[in-house]
Parts: structure tokens; C-alpha cells; sequence
């Protein structure tokens, strides 16, 4: 669990995340929503330790983020995975190399335990095996993802970092996607923080929400609760659309 206690993060005197408190739970699929420069980015990368927060506690399992040393930060990130917006595969390596990488980076295993669990890995998000010696140029989008995935949780991380998990994919490919990181968040009991604004994740697989706007938390819950909130600027977020509209207004009756 990562317990977000009363951060405040500015830039040049513009308090861009103003006093936020919640909780990103084990086993659940935690996501950050907001419109732009609502703070959402900010707050991952806050929660990663790319920005040092000007107060407050951002506390791993009880460890405080702002007050570890250089060995305690080390050692943090080797529990931490990373999902980037665009796969970022290495474009020099081929699909069971890119998942292998971090292994290399950050394990004592031998070569011949390194693919071992990067096949187990790739196995975990469904690629066949014939595409493990091809490059990333050589596989379509979605299946780039999932080898983005396979390399994300490789180092068996207690928690997955995602950052529009879903950019650049097509609706059906996104919802596979979605479901393949709600699924192994489960499987393996991580803490799994996304970052998005794509309302079919948010509906289908947000077990907690967190909902920024102006640097505030406006609101907290989850895709169970999202229809019966009476917040009007998370409805005018997240139910903008005519056919979000008619989807609540169904729920309603």
C-alpha cells in the first residue's frame, strides 16, 4: 500500500498539488483521472520520486519516500514497475531481450534463469512464443504493449506504475490491455497506480479512483460508486459525453 499524506507539491510558487491525502491500495488497480494541469501527472511522478514533494508523507508499506537515502531509493525502485505511455522498447532489442533488460540491470541471476522468467513473464501476457526473437518494429501495437507489460513485472514488483496504459491503441485492443492489468494486479497482489483520462478504463477496471482537479482532490471512490456521486465537476468529467450521459441516466432508473 502507498499512503499519500498530506502533499503539497509546487512549482515557483504555483501550488500544482495542494494537501493530498488517500490511499493506493494492494491488489487493486488505482487510477488518477483529471483534465489537463489538473495535477495527475505530477502526482505519479511525485509517487515515484521523480519530484521531491515540499511536505507530506508518501509512505510505502510504512517507508517514507521524502525522508530514504540514496540505498533505501535503490532499493525501492527495484519493488517498482514501469509501464511508459508510448511501450518504450528498446528498438536494438529483440522481444525476450527487452523483457530480459531489467533482469540484467538489477538481478544476480544467471542467463539461463534471466529467460527463464522472462518467458514465464511473456507467457503471463499471452505472446506466443514464435514472436520472442523478433524485434518491436516487427510486432503490431497491442502486442508491443503486452511486451512493455512482461518487462513491467519481470522484477516481480509489488508495485506497477502505468502511464496512459492505453495510448495509441485501438477501443477492442484497449480493453484487452485493461483487463490483462487488472488480471495480473490481482494475480500477484500488486499495488497498480494508472495514470489516464480513457473513461472505458476508468469504468471497466478502476478499483479505486482518484479524481484531481486544480491540484485538489475532488474526489475518491471507485467504478462502482462513480454513478451515484453527486460531485458535479466528476460528472461533467467523466459523463461529458452524450452516450456517458445516457449510460448514467440508465444506471439512474
Amino acid at each position: 500500500m502507498i499512503a499519500i499524506k498530506d502533499i503539497v507539491k509546487s512549482f515557483e510558487g504555483n501550488v500544482v498539488l495542494n494537501h493530498i491525502n488517500t490511499e493506493m491500495r494492494d491488489g487493486c488497480v488505482n487510477m488518477i483521472i483529471g483534465q489537463s494541469g489538473s495535477g495527475k501527472t505530477v502526482l505519479m511522478k511525485s509517487l515515484i520520486g521523480l519530484h521531491n514533494v515540499d511536505s507530506g508523507r508518501i509512505e510505502y508499506d510504512g517507508r517514507n519516500l521524502p525522508d530514504m537515502k540514496e540505498k533505501d531509493m535503490h532499493a525501492l525502485r527495484r519493488e517498482m514497475g514501469m509501464l511508459f505511455q508510448g511501450s518504450a522498447l528498446f528498438d536494438s532489442l529483440n522481444v525476450i531481450e527487452n523483457v530480459m533488460y531489467p533482469l540484467e540491470m538489477f538481478s544476480d541471476m544467471s542467463s539461463g534463469q534471466m529467460e527463464e522468467r522472462a518467458r514465464f513473464c511473456l507467457e503471463h501476457v499471452n505472446m506466443p512464443e514464435h514472436v520472442y526473437h523478433l524485434m518491436p518494429s516487427e510486432i503490431s501495437g497491442g502486442q508491443q504493449k503486452r511486451v512493455a507489460i512482461a518487462r513491467a513485472i519481470v522484477l516481480n514488483p509489488k508495485y506497477l506504475f502505468c502511464d496512459e496504459p492505453n495510448s495509441g491503441l485501438d477501443p477492442k485492443t484497449s480493453l484487452v490491455i485493461d483487463q490483462l492489468i487488472h488480471d495480473l494486479t490481482q494475480e500477484f497482489n500488486m499495488c497498480t497506480i494508472i495514470n489516464s483520462h480513457d473513461m472505458n478504463s476508468i469504468m471497466e477496471i478502476g478499483d479505486h479512483i482518484v479524481f484531481l482537479k486544480n491540484g485538489t482532490l475532488e474526489w475518491d471512490g471507485s467504478k462502482d460508486t462513480i454513478f451515484d456521486t453527486d460531485n458535479e465537476a466528476l460528472d461533467d468529467f467523466v459523463f461529458a459525453s452524450n452516450l456517458y450521459k445516457k449510460v448514467k441516466s440508465a444506471h439512474a432508473k
